[in-house]
């Protein structure tokens, strides 16, 4: 089946032009766009001060990080389906003044259980916020070039977001106590409820339907089950809770689609699945996120373990890689004006791959420009890839259900990531844990000694503990150790950057210009 024209060539005009407000309101959309991936990154620098004040055991304090990542993900496919039946615009507002007001019960958490709930409820106003910005962009921007140029801003908003955090986590906490890094959103939240009704049309599917709440309740137990047990994966390395939950969530999700079949309400219209484009477009969403949180992964720690930076000076290495994705996001409609979507997206995966490839030889270095070098080159090859692989799957779904299509594409994001830190994850561990096993470490009794081969943060605890010579020799094997897992692991990512490239040279051959 033919896709419809996903950004056009030219100045064709194949459907009404946005007005003066739709692009003031493209303005107000961006705010929580902004915060949202904002918040999956601010509390990170804050982790030090929250361990002080609340005392959360080690398994508390993986709930305080992840919490609001799982809510997030369990939430879009049900409240992007939300959203085309009560309305994008009221949901939006509704998670706005929930995301505030949840903002601030963390900002004045007194306990570990209190915080994680907050953040809960957070990540819940979160993923209601999320697919009805995208599904009111596809019906206030009818033009596809315009709506291709307006889904570039809404992804590079993400990514400013993703990469600001931690530095204006890092000013606020420099000045304030921890709480203040949650009371930042409380007034944009203000300003969008203010500004949201006025600037802001409403959409919604007047023949929706009803709201399936079995249907729900299984996408969310699914979703949940799925990314936790890959986020287990990834901290803990395989072990039977994570195959269960696994196991669970892929059951619970036949369950999900088969009732969706038969569904005459469905949530997710399973025929979006039949279409080409759509279904290629998701795919290579998850595995261009698969590398790249897999890969900021590795190199977070890179910076502070190996070479010795702290977390503000790490973020501002970090934050052009949000510049980078933000430009590539705004460049990608431009791009296929020129080129077919197929030929960006297969050279933006090559490109990467040379990324990846340099961070192969970060062993020959003591510096992070290397590193720096190869993150800019895979962030610039992969930057305009979300942007148009999100335009395939709005402009292929019908316009009534764009708030379940938006769902969906923010879902595959949220899994690709979760793959990305599982899978390359254990990988590293792996690797650093078997080069460690054959290493000797001298003046360590055996439980610390086993503490220092498991991971490089146990490795430099025990390094500072032990001290003079042998607290030396024990830092640099381990560094070596993980720079040479970071330099395998970074192959495979070229690897899996070309493989990419030829599938996606192949199943979006039918993709219209």
């Amino acid at each position: 089946m033919e896709a419809r024209s996903i950004m056009a060539k030219d100045t064709d005009i194949n459907g009404a032009k946005a007005s003066r407000r739709d692009w003031i309101g493209l303005a107000v959309i961006a705010l929580p766009c902004i915060l949202y991936s904002m918040d999956l990154t601010v509390l990170h620098l804050a982790v030090p001060q929250i361990a002080e004040t609340l005392k959360p055991g080690s398994s508390a304090l993986l709930w305080i990080v992840d919490i609001y990542g799982f809510m997030v993900a369990g939430a879009l496919i049900t409240m992007g389906t939300l959203g085309d039946r009560i309305g994008r615009r009221r949901l939006l507002l509704i998670g706005a003044a929930l995301f505030g007001a949840t903002s601030v019960l963390a900002a004045f958490s007194t306990s570990s259980e209190m915080l994680i709930f907050a953040r809960a409820l957070q990540g819940l106003a979160a993923g209601s916020m999320s697919p009805s910005t995208l599904s009111l962009i596809r019906n206030m921007f009818r033009d596809d070039a315009e709506r291709s140029f307006a889904i570039g801003v809404w992804v590079a908003c993400f990514s400013a977001g993703a990469a600001i955090g931690p530095l204006v986590g890092g000013v606020i906490l420099n000045h304030y106590w921890w709480g203040a890094v949650f009371l930042i959103n409380v007034p944009i939240m203000l300003l969008l409820l203010a500004l949201g009704p006025a600037l802001l049309p409403e959409f919604k599917d007047e023949n929706a339907g009803r709201l399936d709440i079995l249907s729900a309740a299984q996408s969310l137990v699914a979703v949940l089950a799925i990314i936790f047990g890959i986020k287990r994966i990834a901290e803990h390395g395989w072990g039977l809770l994570p195959a269960v939950a696994i196991g669970m969530g892929l059951l619970v999700g036949v369950l999900f689609f088969r009732r969706q079949a038969v569904l005459a309400d469905p949530l997710i219209d399973v025929r979006l699945f039949r279409m080409p484009g759509f279904t290629a477009a998701l795919s290579i969403n998850v595995v261009a996120i698969f590398v790249v949180f897999g890969m900021f992964l590795f190199i977070a720690q890179y910076l502070q373990l190996v070479l010795g930076m702290g977390p503000l000076e790490a973020g501002i290495w970090t934050s052009p890689s949000g510049v980078a994705f933000a430009l590539g996001s705004m460049a990608a409609p431009f791009l296929v004006r020129h080129f077919h979507p197929r030929i960006v997206i297969t050279c933006g995966f090559l490109i990467s791959a040379v990324g990846f490839a340099m961070l192969t030889q970060l062993g020959s270095t003591e510096t992070p420009w290397l590193l720096f070098t190869g993150m800019m080159v895979f962030c610039l090859g992969l930057a305009p890839i979300g942007a148009i692989t999100t335009d395939v799957v709005m402009t292929e779904a019908p316009p009534e259900r764009a708030g379940a299509a938006s769902g969906i594409s923010e879902t595959s994001f949220e899994f690709g990531g979760a793959l990305g830190m599982a899978v390359l994850g254990s990988i590293l561990t792996a690797i650093y844990r078997d080069v460690m096993a054959g290493e000797v470490l001298a003046g360590l009794p055996a439980e610390s000694a086993d503490a220092a081969k498991d991971t490089l943060g146990g490795a430099v605890a025990m390094a500072r503990e032990l001290g003079g010579a042998d607290g030396d020799a024990l830092l640099a094997t381990a560094r070596a150790a993980f720079v040479h897992a970071f330099e395998v692991t970074a192959g495979l990512s070229a690897l899996g950057a070309i493989s990419a490239a030829l599938v996606a040279a192949v199943l979006l051959r039918k993709i219209a210009r």
